[in-house]
Parts: structure tokens; C-alpha cells; sequence
């Protein structure tokens, strides 16, 4: 599996130490994350939204209604930046402005692709339900053509991509640790609750243990 090449939009130039271009970490940190933020312009406007997307190989999924402004823009085929963020831990230094958060964060610069023919739609909304909970589309309705033909579905080509990484303690100097407090890093990690039952739902069938025991990555 080669590594991206980095370009003048991907490098890390803040703390280059940090940055990676490892194919394998990049996709691990797609795999795990769960929504993602894409920046584009809109009427002359910077404009961020959050969605969830899938990876299938080496491309990204995107998908929304046909309406939206979001899919309508990279429908056209601007650029995009995409990002996602894992975080880790936050850091607790002897210092105010030493505290810090550790993370995994991974940058994306691409443009899209629509997705054309309802077979290929309909394999894309597989993807995405599986990617969301294993094994969850073989237990529901799948998309009907109207439904289809309502949803846009983009392929983003991953061919820009950087990955940048924080990880330990702070880095204060060794004379700020005289001051009594206490120093270290508050591990995080997101995991699932209970499954809260649906009301309207069949009341004798229980939660199956691909939702019981949810995690990520799936």
C-alpha cells in the first residue's frame, strides 16, 4: 500500500512532526471516525458542513438529498476540503497555556463525482448502512426507487490526503512542573450506551449483538 504524496494543499507546514502521508494510519483514521466536516463555497460564501460518509476502497462516499446545497456543489465538481478529527485524550500541563488535546485528524482535498445508474446508488446506500452497523442491511427495507432517485450519491477519488497526530504528554520546560498541580492526560473514548427500544417498534424481538456490543471501528 503506497503512501499519498504530499502536495502544497495537503503538507503539515504547523508542527511537521506531526503530519503523515501513511496510506494505512489515513484509512484507519477514516475507518474509526464517524462524521466529517467539508468546507466549500457557496454564493461566494466559505460554508462548513457536517455529514457522514463511507470509505470503499480507495474513494469516499458521500450522499444526501438532491436538493441540497452541499451535494448540489460538489455535484458541479468544485473542490472540497474534508476533515475528520479522533480525539484522544486531553493533556493537562503544569502551564495554562500548555494544555493540549492529543488526536488523530486526517485532511482531505478532493473534488466528486456523481454517481450514475440505480444499481450503483443502490451499492453505495449498501456501503453506507454498513458502515454506519455491520450487518444492518440485511435486516431492513432497502431504498425504494423513489427514495433513490431523491438521494445524490458522490465518489470522491483519495488521491490528496494528510493525516496529523498528537500523542503524550505535555511539553512544558522541566522547570514549570515545580508548580503543585497535577499533570497527566485524561484518556477519551467514544463508546456506545445502552439501545434505547423503539416505542413503535416489535417489543419481543431484542437488540442484536451487532447493536448490543456497537463499537468503532466496525
Amino acid at each position: 500500500m503506497s503512501n499519498f504524496t504530499p502536495t502544497e494543499r495537503t503538507r503539515v507546514r504547523r508542527k511537521p512532526e506531526r503530519g503523515s502521508y501513511d496510506r494505512e494510519l489515513i484509512y484507519s483514521v477514516l475507518d474509526e471516525a464517524f462524521v466529517c466536516h467539508i468546507a466549500f463555497i457557496a454564493d461566494g460564501m466559505p460554508v462548513v458542513v457536517p455529514t457522514n460518509y463511507v470509505r470503499v476502497g480507495d474513494k469516499l462516499f458521500l450522499h444526501g438529498s438532491m436538493a441540497s446545497r452541499l451535494m448540489k456543489t460538489l455535484a458541479s465538481g468544485a473542490p472540497f476540503c474534508l476533515s475528520v478529527t479522533l480525539l484522544d485524550g486531553i493533556v493537562c500541563a503544569p502551564s495554562a497555556t500548555g494544555h493540549s488535546v492529543n488526536y488523530r485528524s486526517v485532511v482531505v482535498m478532493g473534488k466528486a463525482v456523481p454517481i450514475e445508474g440505480e444499481a450503483a446508488k443502490l451499492a453505495a446506500m449498501r456501503d453506507f448502512v454498513e458502515y454506519v452497523i455491520r450487518g444492518r442491511w440485511s435486516t431492513v427495507r432497502p431504498p425504494t426507487e423513489q427514495e433513490l432517485k431523491g438521494t445524490m450519491v458522490v465518489s470522491v477519488p483519495l488521491v490528496e490526503a494528510s493525516a496529523k497526530v498528537r500523542t503524550g504528554f505535555a511539553v512544558n520546560d522541566d522547570e514549570d512542573y515545580a508548580t503543585p498541580t497535577w499533570t497527566g492526560v485524561i484518556p477519551m473514548k467514544w463508546s456506545s450506551q445502552a439501545p434505547v427500544p423503539d416505542p413503535r417498534g416489535n417489543s419481543s424481538i431484542a437488540p442484536p449483538p451487532n447493536i448490543q456490543h456497537y463499537s468503532r471501528p466496525q
